[in-house]
């Protein structure tokens, strides 16, 4: 195929539409068309994933909401002194906008679970919560458990008004270059049976 029939094919001809100004629209048209199609894209966009944020639509899944949606409410990140709560998405779903598409891209693989019906059940659940519980804790290890220290942060940690064990062991973790998963598994979540 030569350059010239190239250039009558389908793919030249939208090649030279997005490159050529239109005959019927005028360039200031075009760009405000563009410009509101943009901010509406990027709203869609950002608005569903806030949507997928909600602990509603985490729990939307009886798979959730019977097993680790039980866990969660009789832990401190549901109900404690300050009334503080921090929802499934806090602690699974980065803030930051590019890490956070990151994870709903990789999130989208739950889909095909949840339909061929890999933890459709407690007991499923259940077969599959080391592996379920370590790819989690792997995650965070490789993020230094940022979702964790959105909210908890060695640097403006009070670690003198902390209980003993704390005091002791939080410096330890700062010198260690330790995450928050290191030691604090089973927080929020039951323990895989295998764990120690």
């Amino acid at each position: 195929m030569t350059l010239n029939e190239g250039g009558r094919s389908g793919l030249g001809r939208i090649w030279r539409a997005l490159w050529k100004p239109s005959k019927r629209f005028s360039i200031a048209g075009l760009a405000i068309f563009w410009t509101v199609f943009g901010i509406l894209l990027w709203g869609g966009v950002n608005w569903g994933m806030e949507k997928t944020n909600t602990l509603e639509f985490c729990i939307s899944c009886h798979e959730m909401e019977q097993t680790v949606y039980q866990e969660y409410i009789q832990s401190a990140h549901y109900k404690n002194p300050s009334g503080v709560r921090a929802i499934c998405s806090d602690c699974h779903v980065p803030k930051s906008w590019g890490a956070k598409v990151w994870r709903k891209i990789k999130a989208s693989g739950e889909i095909y679970h949840k339909l061929v019906g890999t933890i459709d059940t407690p007991e499923k659940f259940e077969e599959r919560r080391a592996e379920l519980a370590e790819r989690v804790w792997t995650g965070m290890r490789e993020t230094g458990s940022r979702e964790c220290r959105n909210c908890h942060d060695f640097d403006t940690m009070q670690i003198t008004d902390q209980r003993p064990r704390a005091q002791q062991r939080h410096p330890e973790a700062i010198q260690e270059g330790k995450t928050c998963i290191d030691c604090h598994r089973g927080l929020t979540h039951q323990l895989p049976p295998r764990d120690d």
